[in-house]
This record gives structure tokens, sequence and C-alpha cells, in this order.
């Protein structure tokens, strides 16, 4: 069985939101681990439940991110394997596709509210915006956060998105992407 490295910014996902729990899914326990977060968006109801097979520019395996519905909120939980170390921005973009090396078809920012970037924009953040990934010596790193201003409808709309991993990390408050770098790995969320 592979070890996972939990990051100590996948706390931010247990505040979660003020909408109404939805009936089909087990509200979050405020004091649950990362690795629960794991659990409860493994099992979302299929139709409420999205995940991202992450793929380098050359095509190695890189992880997975998994959104579901859970008590209402979007929580995102990005697990990476095989990546550079360090603190890496991370984003969900607006257009699901991931063509190779660049990943620009990706888009910009998942970004419905037409706001500014970053966790620290005065306005609100994009629906897209995370906090870093930290990335251990491994290459392993998991992130669990709840998605600001965002809805499950949104992330599978039309045209999709994607989970984007940039080489460098994000500074949560230039416009539009937080300084942080190329597009080094990146999924196509897709239902189920």
């Amino acid at each position: 069985m592979k070890k996972l490295c939990w990051s100590a910014t996948a706390i931010p996902f247990l505040l979660a939101g003020c909408n109404a729990p939805d009936s089909s899914t087990p509200p979050v326990d405020k004091n649950a681990s990362a690795e629960e977060a794991v659990t409860n968006t493994a099992d979302a109801p299929a139709a409420k439940r999205a995940v991202a097979e992450i793929k380098t520019a050359s095509g190695a395996a890189g992880g997975k991110a998994t959104a579901a519905i859970t008590n209402g909120s979007v929580i995102l939980v990005l697990q990476v394997e095989g990546l550079p170390p360090g603190h890496h921005g991370v984003h969900v973009h607006m257009i699901g596709k991931c063509d190779a090396p660049k990943f620009e078809s990706a888009g910009g920012h998942w970004n419905p509210a037409d706001v500014q970037h970053g966790l620290e924009a005065p306005g609100g953040q994009h629906a897209g915006d995370m906090p870093n990934l930290v990335v251990q010596e491994d290459g392993r790193g998991t992130l669990a956060y709840e998605l600001k201003g965002s809805t499950f409808a949104g992330l599978m709309d039309e045209d999709g998105s994607a989970m984007v991993v940039h080489a460098s990390a994000d500074d949560q408050k230039t416009d539009p992407s937080g300084n942080s770098g190329d597009r080094i790995a990146c999924g196509i969320f897709k239902a189920g």
C-alpha cells in the first residue's frame, strides 16, 4: 500500500459552507482528519463526485483529484505522486482539456463570479483557487479544500473543467494566476 503524505493545509476543508446539508451524504465532521476527507469524497454518490486522473507533460501518472458534494459544499481532495518537491500552485481551470506539454487548453482559472485571483483577494477568490500544495521529497502530496463560491454543476458544465498543478508556489494575490509559473500536470474531471 502506498504511503500518503498529508499537508497541514488540508484543514481548511473542514470549515463546511453555510448551505443546507445534502441529505444523501453524511455531514462533514469538523474534527475529521485529511485522511477521512479522502474517504468522505470517495463515499459520495457517483452523481455527486468527479475524478480527474492527473498526468504530467510526458504522460506519466501524477495522481488524482476528487471533487464531491459533502454537506452542501464542493470538497476537492488532491493526491499527487511523482511531482517535483516543493510548494506548487494548484487550481481548477475552466475547460476540461489537458493538451500536453503546456496544458494551455485548460484555459484560465475557474472564475464564474469574475473576481480577482487569490485566497487573499479582498473581493473573494476564484472558485478554482486553492492553497498551495506541498510535495514532499518522495514526490507525494495531498491537499483537501472546500472550493469557495463553487457548485458541482458549474464544475461539470458543458465544457467541463480541469485540475492543474503549476511549477511554482501561488502568491495568492497576483491576478490572474498568482505568479505560479508553468503548468506541469493536468487532469480532466469526469463524473463518477
